[in-house]
């Protein structure tokens, strides 16, 4: 389950998530992410209350990673070590900004 809290503020959408982030889950975040992309420079998810992140769950961070690279940016916040380790496996953490 993924608990999904969105925020504009200006031109900045700020994302709280809180659960998983897997296969079923990546879905429900692609389509809450869909109607903001256009509207928004900036993006940050807050990453807080995640506990888990499939290859799912990657691919959507980098296909907006992609998006808002070439606008305002995209960055990563309140990273547990868990979910840490796996973005260091993974690259991610070379890739992303992650704060």
């Amino acid at each position: 389950m993924l608990d999904i809290k969105k925020t504009i503020e200006g031109n900045k959408a700020v994302f709280a998530l809180e659960g998983r982030i897997d296969t079923n889950t990546s879905v429900e975040l692609e389509e809450a992410l869909a109607p903001v992309i256009e509207k928004v420079d900036e993006l940050v998810f807050d990453f807080a209350g995640v506990d888990y992140i499939s290859s799912a769950g990657l691919r959507v961070l980098l296909a907006n990673f992609k998006v808002f690279s070439k606008k305002g940016g995209m960055k990563i916040i309140n990273v547990s070590e868990m979910i840490m380790e796996i973005f260091e496996v993974t690259g991610f953490s070379d890739i992303l900004t992650i704060e």
